[in-house]
């Protein structure tokens, strides 16, 4: 017998919901009671936040467009997958070499979890290291009863906040708050360009607010994620339904614009994105919609524009966020709260696909959940 089960086996203890390869269904499974060592720490789940990631991971394939699509499977990942990365916990258990946490602490956890070992992992960029153990994508993540964190490195003290949203700032706020700092510094009305508001995009229009930006452009298909994010600091909205919706873009910044962060990053975005620069501007692509860009190289050099990737952030920066956030200067997203469940789960992913999500689902656990 493998290391899963479907509740019928008295020897697995740990309640995990998980997808399965070639299939959408969330099942609840059961696996082996985790037990530290050395530098780990064991959580037991408290807040699960539902990310589009995740909509991706159980599709098991990204589109890049004439490339076809990566195949996750292709890309190291194992099903049947516990995924959920958006994590707050309390401590359980903990292992022989750690000193900073204790039992009935309450910590978020940051889960793109590197190598340890790279050049980039020993600089603190784990998001960026090529052989990533992030939790929920390569080992089991928080859509389950507990989680075991390689390192207390990766927790982050979260006193005072309200936990569901807590929850969010380890990827939906963090991936926010690094697209950000890839854009800035800017002059405070120079203008900034937000594609996408839904989770990510409200959270990177809060945060440009919070830093005292006073020029952000929001664009979306959903008018009621446009009346949201002019509640979190948009001082201009476009509706991507628009005809013209480049030159719509560039009207309400009045002119070409200095920045363009894409939270959704297909294939009729990024043009619009890319369009829409100033010289000297710079597009920053997040989202993982998927699709291709056909560049202008020719315009590449003579507007001396730059296209970053941007994919989450760094531990530092998600500590740097938290701050932030005990300082009450990010302005909240809507959060919705559901049951830590299967069906929670699979409901949750399935509006995520279908765009019927304002803000952010948190699941909560049903039994013993704090705060």
């Amino acid at each position: 017998m493998n290391e899963y089960s479907l509740r019928n086996d008295a020897r697995f203890t740990m309640h995990a919901f998980a997808v399965f390869q070639d299939s959408h269904e969330i099942r609840d499974i059961e696996l082996p009671d985790p037990v530290p060592t050395g530098t780990e720490v064991l959580l037991r789940v408290i807040r699960s936040g539902v990310c589009h990631t995740d909509t991706h991971l159980r599709e098991g394939s990204y589109d890049l467009g004439s490339r076809g699509a990566l195949k996750l499977v292709d890309r190291g990942v194992t099903y049947p997958l516990v995924m959920g990365h958006e994590v707050v916990g309390v401590v359980e258990k903990i292992g022989d070499r750690v000193h900073g946490v204790k039992p009935g602490d309450v910590r978020l956890v940051y889960p793109w979890i590197g190598c340890g070992k790279c050049r980039d992992c020993l600089a603190g960029r784990d998001n960026v290291c090529a052989n990533g153990r992030n939790l929920g994508v390569a080992e089991h993540g928080g859509y389950a009863e507990q989680i075991l964190v390689r390192d207390e490195k990766y927790l982050v003290d979260v006193e005072g906040l309200d936990l569901s949203w807590a929850a969010t700032l380890a990827c939906s706020g963090l991936t926010a708050f690094s697209a950000v700092n890839k854009v800035l510094p800017l002059g405070h009305d120079e203008p900034v360009v937000v594609i996408g508001a839904g989770g990510v995009g409200l959270t990177a229009i809060a945060t440009l607010s919070a830093l005292g930006h006073k020029s952000i452009c929001a664009v979306d298909i959903s008018e009621r994620n446009l009346e949201l994010a002019r509640k979190v600091g948009a001082t201009s909205t476009v509706s991507s339904t628009d005809q013209g919706l480049t030159a719509k873009i560039i009207d309400a910044g009045g002119g070409p614009v200095a920045g363009v962060i894409d939270f959704v990053n297909n294939s009729q975005t990024a043009p619009v994105a890319f369009n829409s620069l100033r010289k000297g501007g710079k597009l920053v692509q997040v989202g993982l919609f998927g699709g291709e860009l056909t560049v202008p190289t020719a315009l590449m050099a003579l507007k001396m524009l730059t296209i970053q990737g941007s994919f989450v952030g760094t531990p530092e920066e998600l500590n740097q966020l938290i701050a932030l956030a005990k300082q009450d200067a990010i302005p909240h997203i809507p959060i919705i709260d559901a049951e830590l469940s299967a069906e929670s789960v699979g409901e949750s992913l399935d509006k995520l696909t279908h765009g019927g999500v304002p803000g952010r689902v948190v699941l909560r656990a049903a039994v013993g959940a704090q705060g």
